[in-house]
């Protein structure tokens, strides 16, 4: 049993069998239950605002999206443009505050660990991102601090920010207060380009496969933070490590589309196929539902169960969601590169999320520019006492989906699935294993290892958020 993983929550485990130095098979747990379906019903649905951001302090701004999202499809509207776009901001802001920190605060410190010393690069990556030490890792604490303040002028507060509204975002914004947002965002590419690209960000963005990223490296070997990890990914061999399904989900937004990838081409995503089967999660229920119809009721001694977390499904088949996925639909051609090399692996998972922090920068700036002061931000979003729709939004860690039906007036019915649900599933009846179980199979154990730090790799890659699974 390895866990729990404590650098964010401790509420992971994960049960591996081993033979031959080598995992066989796993099961993924979330250990803590927290209801946060069952709190809903019942509830005029403007409370759904203030609650559902509570699920998460980490991500609670794809929560509160997810949710306005929702209301405005039962009201029928559509924010106006600076309220939609200060939606975006807001959620961009969170996600690039969510891949500093995985990276810098929650990947890179394993590779600091005394099992790799004597390896080329682990002195550059103790000096670098050791736990409460490395010099990158508090330029990134720090980088993150100013980069989160924007959260003040955007929407008020974070976490669990309170300006996103069904009809846009209650919060305007003035021209000066935009000067100071650019101003946060130069702030913000300069630390990423000194130190974890050590380069143009441009030049990352442009380069049009692994060979030419290889080339890119070797010219500043162990220069900042994505040399280093692809220096310990080539002497580890991580694009060989926990290997996804090669399904990937995206409900997209902004420049990304939705859609599914699969066989290297995107097909369309038909929402209706979505299930969650809850055969081995400690909750009531025989039959894989739609989240429009979807139950949760805690079976705390189910036989066969050991999560809180249902097993999501499209149409019975295991997808990941993420970093890869939406960068796999918004065409960029490294990410589709290693993708079709390597699949889904450690590797690919991480130089996608590092692509996407290096991107959101310039999507960031592109938003500002199209801010109006002086218009429209909200809109009045009048709710009718019956109905149902669904919000969906892209969070850090992907794929994010919130169902929600309203009886007199008041919620009858929610249902979240999160990112980390996807990615974290157990077994359905059929007894396949979700992403992570499957990616975990064949992964190295060292002797002796209580904790293997290869198992850790591909956790980590993933980039887990517990308390959005079992909400």
């Amino acid at each position: 049993m390895v866990g729990p993983f404590n650098r964010v929550e401790g509420d992971l485990e994960v049960r591996l069998d081993v033979a031959d130095g080598t995992v066989r098979s796993a099961q993924v747990s979330a250990t803590m239950y927290r209801g946060f379906e069952q709190i809903l019903p019942g509830r005029p649905p403007g409370d759904a605002l203030v609650i559902v951001p509570r699920i998460c302090g980490i991500c609670s701004v794809s929560q509160s999206v997810a949710a306005a999202r929702a209301l405005a499809g039962l009201a029928g509207i559509t924010p106006p443009p600076n309220g939609a776009v200060a939606q975006q901001l807001m959620l961009a802001v969170e996600n690039v505050a969510d891949h500093m920190t995985h990276f810098a605060l929650f990947f890179m410190p394993d590779f600091a660990r005394e099992v790799y010393a004597g390896r080329p690069w682990h002195d550059a990556v103790v000096q670098a991102y050791a736990a409460g030490t490395g010099d990158h890792a508090r330029e990134a604490t720090a980088a993150r601090q100013r980069w989160m303040t924007m959260m003040g002028w955007l929407g008020g507060r974070w976490p669990h920010t309170g300006s996103i509204m069904p009809g846009g975002s209650s919060r305007a914004i003035e021209a000066t207060e935009r000067l100071r947002l650019r101003a946060r965002v130069d702030d913000l590419r300069s630390f990423l380009e000194r130190v974890i690209v050590a380069g143009p960000l441009d030049e990352l963005l442009a380069l049009p496969d692994e060979d030419a990223l290889r080339a890119w490296a070797a010219r500043a070997p162990l220069q900042g933070g994505l040399r280093l990890f692809l220096a310990a990914a080539d002497d580890l061999d991580l694009a060989t490590l926990g290997p996804g399904p090669g399904v990937f989900l995206a409900y997209g937004g902004g420049d990304v589309p939705a859609g599914v990838w699969r066989n290297g081409a995107i097909e369309p995503l038909d929402l209706a196929a979505i299930t969650e089967d809850a055969t081995h999660a400690w909750l009531a229920g025989d039959t894989a539902l739609h989240p429009a119809q979807g139950l949760t009721a805690p079976w705390a001694d189910r036989p066969g169960a050991y999560t809180w977390n249902k097993a999501p499904r499209l149409a019975g088949h295991v997808v990941e969601t993420g970093a890869i996925a939406r960068r796999l639909m918004a065409g960029q051609p490294l990410v589709r590169d290693l993708a079709g090399r390597h699949g889904g692996s450690v590797l690919t998972r991480v130089v996608a999320r590092l692509l996407e922090l290096a991107g959101a920068v310039q999507h960031v700036r592109r938003l500002l520019d199209t801010l109006q002061p002086g218009e429209p931000w909200c809109v009045e979003s009048p709710l009718p006492d019956e109905g149902a729709a669904c919000g969906l939004a892209e969070a850090a860690r992907g794929a994010l989906g919130h169902w929600v039906a309203l009886q007199g007036g008041r919620i009858a019915h929610y249902q979240i699935v999160a990112p980390t649900s996807w990615n974290f599933s157990p077994r359905d009846a059929a007894g396949t294993p979700g992403a992570l179980e499957a990616a975990l199979v064949g992964t190295p154990v060292r002797p002796g290892e209580t904790t293997p730090v290869a198992v850790q790799h591909v956790v980590r890659s993933f980039d887990p958020c517990m308390v959005c699974t079992v909400h």
